[in-house]
């Protein structure tokens, strides 16, 4: 496999390795994180270090909890208002074409993380796909997360 050097990620993927106890938790307590867009009461919604896509992101419920069918009403109705709001956010500021949203319950499905419940939102263009990952197993991410997250930021505040 041939590789493309990427140094400006290390920082993400040591970072990650490095953190302890559950990412969604220490998202919706934390202050100041650069992955972090906004939280709602009852929802997190932050940059996945790791993206499919360009600005691909997650969205969490503040209780950790590992299937939807635990949230109340007032939860799940926030989950989905913050999934919105990102969408909205996502929309503006990198005007794909759609989105693929879902959610992986459990190892098998695709979870990476298995104990807190996390919706995926990942925007699509049209011809996004092409050969590197075919055939050299690469994906090409355009723009930093810092870079991203500065332009979200940026643009929630002209909406308020």
């Amino acid at each position: 496999m041939d590789k493309l050097w990427a140094p400006w990620r290390y920082q993400y993927v040591s970072a990650s390795k490095k953190k302890q106890g559950c990412i969604f938790c220490q998202a919706y307590s934390q202050k100041n994180s650069a992955e972090v867009i906004f939280r709602s009461e009852h929802s997190v919604a932050m940059l996945n270090i790791f993206p499919y896509n360009n600005g691909h992101m997650l969205i969490a419920p503040k209780a950790h909890l590992a299937d939807l069918s635990k949230l109340n009403d007032a939860q799940l109705l926030d989950l989905m208002r913050a999934l919105d709001k990102a969408k909205k956010l996502l929309q503006s500021v990198l005007k794909p074409d759609g989105f693929n949203i879902g959610i992986n319950l459990k190892r098998s499905a695709g979870a990476g993380i298995t104990d807190h419940l996390h919706l995926h939102i990942v925007p699509r263009w049209v011809g996004d796909t092409n050969f590197m990952p075919v055939f050299s197993k690469t994906k090409i991410i355009s723009q930093s997360l810092k870079e991203l997250a500065k332009l979200l930021k940026k643009c929630l505040k002209q909406k308020k």
